[in-house]
Order: C-alpha cells, then sequence, then structure tokens
C-alpha cells in the first residue's frame, strides 16, 4: 500500500480497519478489547470505522490485541549512523554538538 500517495484521513482509515480486522481474526469483540484497553466501546468503534483515536488509544488497543511490539518495526530505535562510529571511534556520543558561529574576517 503506498501510503506516501494517500491523505492524512486515509491512512488513518486504513489503521482503523486494520486494528478492526486484526479484532476480528483473534474472534474478540469490540467491548472484551474496550474493556482490556481501558476504553470505551464508542472510542474503539471510531478508531475501527474512522480512524478517530488518540496516541493513547490506540496504544492501549494495540497492547490489548497483543501488538504493541509491532510499534517497533513502524519505528525502529534510532542507531548512530556509520559516519557519526567512525567519528566517534567507540565513545558513546552523551550530547548535541553546538552551532559554530562564523568568524568574521576582517576585509581590508
Amino acid at each position: 500500500m503506498d501510503f506516501q500517495a494517500m491523505s492524512d484521513n486515509a491512512v488513518l482509515e486504513e489503521i482503523g480497519r486494520r486494528v478492526q480486522s486484526r479484532r476480528l481474526n483473534l474472534n474478540l469483540p469490540q467491548l472484551e478489547i474496550a474493556r482490556r484497553a481501558g476504553i470505551s466501546r464508542r472510542a474503539l468503534q471510531n478508531l475501527e470505522n474512522r480512524g478517530v483515536c488518540t496516541l493513547a488509544s490506540l496504544i492501549r488497543v494495540l497492547r490489548a490485541l497483543g501488538d504493541l511490539p509491532q510499534l517497533d518495526a513502524l519505528l525502529p530505535a534510532p542507531g548512530p549512523s556509520p559516519l557519526q562510529l567512525a567519528q566517534l571511534k567507540g565513545r558513546e556520543r552523551k550530547r548535541a554538538g553546538r552551532p559554530r558561529s562564523r568568524r568574521q574576517t576582517p576585509q581590508g
């Protein structure tokens, strides 16, 4: 699926459809998932039918479905780039660098 070509609303609706499909594949009723997630059934319906929910609700529903580990595939933990590793030479970076100011050279 080409999410890049889709509108934001279309992406949200697709997420809702996928949550609903996952719930149905597990043969779980909306009320059960809503209870496990600690949200109202209406909130789950809004997610499944319209893709409307808070990020906290989505996380709760994913946890209730047993799919929270899937977020790691969505947003993998960033590691240092190979260039950064070469520059650090084995040292771990502790803070971001300060932007360097350009020195004004006298023109004459």
